[in-house]
């Protein structure tokens, strides 16, 4: 913890921490008396931010300690953060450990451009199209499923990097293909935070690019619809429509593409 943070939770009138036990074993390292010292987790977050606003309106400081990581980054912290704002409070970021940063440096793989999503949905439309990006957290519990379906997904020779328990006592960077890795982890049951960092993929060939942008129902006609038209239709349908109207103008000089897909 650096001599900054430490100061800041000194001076701190209010400490909110996402589990107070934990909070409490660090200020004791420092030898740290909070003045008051209460829970803020998900599971309070609206009703706790509530009751802070006054105290951050009266000019009181008030920290905020994450669990593991960094406050809002896949944690809580949010609505306090937009309070303090609302009543024209001062939002003071300290930095602090960051586990997608710390895995992507320590990866081995290109750091940037990078995109970072947090904890894939559990299921559903969300984690299908979110399986491709790069940095992401997973539970360990379900690490072993989810590099299984990204494999599925992207080739089980893609590259990929799973980091553990970052600047903890048993930190661990694991690296190879996702099937690698899958297999891997299958026999070692992993334990504490998790980071995917997924390596970038081989471009895609033309011909491929323009069988994913096409739409499943094409418009029956190409021609140009008056605006007024274009403005009633939902925004969803306008996509679809320029969608269309991109791939019509490649797909066009190639005669081998295919220019119409239909659902069954």
């Amino acid at each position: 913890m650096t001599h900054r943070a430490e100061e800041s939770l000194r001076q701190s009138d209010l400490i909110l921490a996402e589990d107070t036990r934990r909070t409490r074993i660090l200020l004791d390292h420092y030898t740290i008396e909070p003045r008051s010292l209460k829970s803020f987790h998900k599971h309070n977050e609206a009703a706790r931010t509530n009751e802070t606003r006054a105290a951050l309106a009266a000019g009181q400081k008030v920290s905020l300690v994450a669990d593991s990581g960094t406050p809002l980054i896949s944690d809580p912290g949010l609505r306090l953060v937009r309070a303090a704002i609302e009543v024209g409070a001062q939002v003071v970021p300290i930095p602090g450990p960051s586990a997608a940063l710390a895995a992507l440096v320590g990866s081995g793989l290109d750091a940037q451009p990078f995109t970072f999503f947090g904890f894939l949905p559990r299921s559903g439309r969300g984690r299908r199209e979110l399986v491709t990006q790069l940095a992401l957290f997973e539970s360990p519990k379900r690490l072993v499923g989810t590099l299984e379906e990204l494999a599925g997904r992207l080739g089980p020779e893609r590259g990929v990097v799973v980091a553990r328990e970052l600047t903890k006592i048993h930190e661990e960077f694991v690296r190879g293909t996702l099937r690698e890795v899958a297999a891997y982890y299958d026999e070692h049951t992993p334990l504490g935070e998790v980071v995917i960092c997924l390596a970038a993929a081989p471009e895609a060939s033309a011909e491929s690019f323009v069988w994913r942008q096409r739409p499943r129902r094409p418009p029956k006609s190409s021609k140009a619809l008056p605006a007024s038209t274009l403005a009633r239709w939902p925004e969803r349908v306008r996509r679809r429509r320029r969608s269309y109207t991109r791939c019509a103008s490649v797909t066009a000089s190639n005669a081998t593409a295919p220019t119409r897909s239909r659902s069954r």
